[in-house]
């Protein structure tokens, strides 16, 4: 009796079907798949810009706007990330390592493509592009669900990227976008075993939670950032003002922006007026309270990825309270310390438990193109496979092959 497959199932075994062929297509080939898309990017700006026009005309909250909106700047920046991604060296095929053992085999670890991947986003439509040129340069196809915000733009950016593909010769649905973006379809994505290798969630909370408890398939935790800058009692206050601003203000409705500040009481009175009047919506402890106006901040606070220009604010007597803070509330994505003491500076890129740790610099900084890997699949806040930022060579695995010359095992 032939299986009757739904129409996502059929839409992943295509996605599946073309894994196979990409997997075997040299380096040459899939670079000129990325160069083709870059090509094909700058040529359609118009289209793509009237496709998230939609998208921008269904959304009316500000921060949601911030993400979905495309400009003609920013496609010509993804269109020039993809080509340098094209130039990063390929890691398929990379020897990890090779031995031999006393009966004579000789074993090797090879770098391969996971396979099929499967990307569960919400509403920023630039991760199609990131998601899909580093599958492709991996050698991985790749099912992407975006949400229903930016369905115009996503099937457009994929409509686009499938032309590129077929003209090098490579399977069309190495990228497919997935147009029913409803809860049943999403779930059923999250349990295609039999089509998906891995899933990543790309989202704030409520995504990543109902991933986790829903998929079958594995799942690498991306995204949740309730990140925290602590100014310790040497800290060059300037300094600390300047990261502290560029980390919540740069761009308040990323993962890598800072939610909580936490301060040394030594330099509190001093460095929280600063905060004043500067389009924050401030939210501190008692003793926060005590030297600046601001609302009462509480627990749930301290848990919360506000995605928007609202800071959380606690006072602390020393660096182990500060970091005991930010191991408890903190979702392990990034943490600074602000300080001219380098022994607390080394106690706290030991003791704080996420996946990236600085020393006076922002937490903007976390991202697969500021860390020179072109582009990023997501930031894994886990530790198992990968964590932090996820480029190229987190979207691989190893495979032994093992050379011998007639030995059985006794």
């Amino acid at each position: 009796m032939e299986l009757t497959l739904t129409n996502l199932e059929e839409q992943a075994a295509r996605v599946k079907k073309a894994q196979v062929f990409l997997s075997q297509a040299g380096i040459f080939q899939r670079n000129k798949a990325l160069l083709a898309i870059a090509d094909k990017l700058e040529a359609n700006i118009d289209f793509i810009l009237a496709a998230n026009a939609e998208d921008l005309a269904s959304s009316t909250k500000s921060n949601m706007q911030d993400r979905l909106r495309l400009t003609e700047e920013g496609i010509k920046g993804i269109a020039e990330a993809t080509r340098q991604v094209a130039e990063l060296p390929d890691p398929i095929g990379e020897i990890v390592k090779g031995w031999q053992r006393p009966n004579g085999l000789i074993i090797t670890q090879k770098r391969v493509p996971i396979g099929t991947i499967g990307i569960i986003y919400e509403a920023r439509p630039n991760v199609t592009i990131d998601a899909a040129i580093l599958c492709l340069k991996s050698g991985n196809s790749v099912l992407l669900r975006g949400g229903s915000d930016a369905i115009h733009s996503n099937l457009a950016l994929c409509a686009i990227m499938q032309v590129a593909i077929e003209s090098v010769g490579l399977p069309k649905y190495s990228v497919d976008v997935v147009i029913d973006t409803s809860r049943e379809t999403e779930i059923e994505m999250m349990q295609l075993n039999d089509y998906i290798d891995l899933l990543i969630p790309r989202g704030g909370a409520s995504l990543i939670k109902s991933v986790v408890q829903n998929a079958t398939i594995p799942v690498i935790e991306t995204g949740s950032g309730v990140c925290h800058v602590y100014v310790d009692a040497s800290a060059d206050l300037d300094m600390a003002f300047n990261i502290l601003l560029n980390a919540k203000c740069q761009r308040p409705s990323v993962c890598n922006s800072c939610e909580t500040l936490v301060v040394h009481k030594s330099v509190a009175e001093e460095f929280l007026p600063r905060l004043l009047d500067q389009g924050i919506e401030l939210r501190g402890d008692e003793g926060t309270q005590a030297i600046i106006h601001c609302i009462p901040a509480t627990e749930e606070d301290f848990l919360t990825e506000y995605n928007d220009l609202i800071l959380n604010i606690k006072l602390v007597d020393d660096l182990d309270e500060a970091i005991v803070h930010i191991n408890h509330f903190g979702t392990h994505h990034s943490e600074a310390i602000i300080t001219a003491d380098y022994a607390n500076s080394q106690k706290f890129l030991a003791q704080v438990d996420s996946a990236a740790v600085y020393v006076n610099a922002s937490t903007r900084f976390t991202d697969g193109f500021e860390f020179g890997f072109g582009a990023e699949i997501g930031i894994s806040t886990q530790k198992l496979h990968a964590r932090g930022p996820m480029g190229l060579e987190a979207l691989t695995t190893t495979k032994y092959q093992i050379l011998g010359s007639g030995q059985i095992r006794h």
